[in-house]
C-alpha cells in the first residue's frame, strides 16, 4: 500500500492567512524551522494508479497538483485516478474539497449517515453539487470490506469505520443530532502486503475503544492538533480549548503522546497540526519530545510504502 500525505495542516493551513502566531510568521519569512503546510487529507494505493482520498482538504487542487501519479492521465482529455473520497468528518476543512471535484461526474463519497446529513443540511454543499456531478454515498462498513472502484471492481484494499469520541461541526451547533457518527477513523489494510494503516485524524477523547485499536497498525496517522489544552488563548488568537474544539492535545499526563510512544507500532505520525502547535518548529522541546518518543510530526509530500 501506498500513502501520501497531502496536507498536514489543521483548517487554515500554516501560515494561516489571518494569523501571526510565531509559526505563522516563521513560515512566511521563509525560515527552514517551520515548513508550510496544506490542510489535512491523505491519498492511498494498492497499485499506484487507483487512488482513495481520505477528506478532501480546502487545498485539493494544489495538493494533486503537487503529486504527478495524481494527475489526469496524459492520453485522454479528461480523467481522474480518484477512485473515492473516505469522509471522517463533516468539518469544512475536511470537505470544502469536494466542491473542487465537482467537474469529475459522480462523486462516491463514504460517509456516516450524520455526516451526510451535516453536508445536506448544515451548509447544503450536497444539493450544491447536485447541480454537477452530484455524489454517490456509502455508508462506511464497521467490519473490514473490500474497498472498491468506480466500476465496482476490487481495488486491492479493504477498508472499516472505526468509531471515535468526536463533535458535530460548528455549523451544526444547536441542531439536534445523534451523538454518535460525527467523527470516525479508518483502518485501511492492503490485501497482497498486509500492510495496515490506521487514519485517526479527529479524537476527542481516548476511550478504551480507542486506545484498543491503536495497536493494531503498521502506520498510525493520529490527531496532532494541538500540544496543550489552552493553546490558543495562550497566544491570543482564540478563546476555544483543544477539548472545545474536539481534539485531545499531545503534551501533558492525560496527552496522546503518553499512549503513542510505548505502542509497537512501525511509524506513528501527527498528523492535522494546528498552526499554533509548537511542533511545527523544528528543535522546540516539544518536537524534541516527540522525536524522542519515536513519533514523527507529519509534512506534506510525506510518502510511506507498507
Amino acid at each position: 500500500m501506498r500513502i501520501i500525505l497531502l496536507g498536514t495542516a489543521a483548517g487554515g493551513g500554516l501560515p494561516q492567512w489571518n494569523c501571526s502566531c510565531p509559526n505563522c510568521r516563521e513560515a512566511r519569512a521563509g525560515s527552514t524551522r517551520v515548513v508550510p503546510r496544506t490542510q489535512s487529507s491523505v491519498a492511498v494505493s494498492a497499485d499506484g494508479h487507483s487512488w482513495f482520498l481520505l477528506n478532501a482538504s480546502p487545498d485539493l487542487q494544489v495538493q494533486l497538483e503537487s503529486v504527478p501519479c495524481l494527475h489526469p492521465r496524459a492520453k485522454t482529455s479528461r480523467s481522474t485516478s480518484i477512485e473515492a473520497v473516505l469522509l471522517t468528518n463533516a468539518d469544512l476543512d475536511h470537505t470544502v474539497g469536494l466542491l473542487l471535484m465537482r467537474e469529475g461526474g459522480r462523486i462516491r463519497v463514504h460517509a456516516t449517515p450524520q455526516v451526510r446529513e451535516a453536508l445536506t443540511r448544515g451548509i447544503s454543499l450536497a444539493p450544491t453539487l447536485e447541480s454537477f456531478g452530484g455524489i454517490h454515498w456509502k455508508k462506511p462498513r464497521v467490519k473490514l470490506t473490500p474497498l472498491l472502484h468506480r466500476s465496482g471492481s476490487r481495488s486491492g484494499l479493504q477498508y472499516q469505520a472505526v468509531h471515535v469520541v468526536g463533535k458535530p461541526p460548528r455549523f451544526m451547533k444547536g441542531r439536534r443530532s445523534n451523538g454518535f457518527g460525527h467523527s470516525v477513523g479508518y483502518r485501511i489494510v492492503d490485501e497482497k502486503s498486509g500492510g495496515r494503516l490506521l487514519f485517526l485524524p479527529d479524537v476527542a477523547v481516548l476511550d478504551e475503544q480507542t486506545i484498543d485499536a491503536l495497536a493494531d497498525c503498521d502506520v498510525l496517522l493520529f490527531d496532532g492538533t494541538f500540544w496543550s489544552e489552552n493553546e490558543m488563548r495562550e497566544l491570543g488568537v482564540g478563546n476555544l480549548s483543544a477539548k472545545q474544539m474536539g481534539h485531545i492535545p499531545i503534551g501533558g499526563r492525560q496527552g496522546s503522546l503518553k499512549q503513542l510512544a510505548p505502542l509497537p507500532v512501525m511509524r506513528k505520525i501527527y498528523t492535522h497540526i494546528n498552526n499554533t502547535n509548537p511542533i511545527l518548529r523544528k528543535g522546540s522541546p516539544e518536537y524534541t519530545a516527540i522525536r524522542a518518543a519515536g513519533v514523527e510530526v507529519g509534512r506534506d509530500g510525506m510518502e510511506i510504502m507498507v
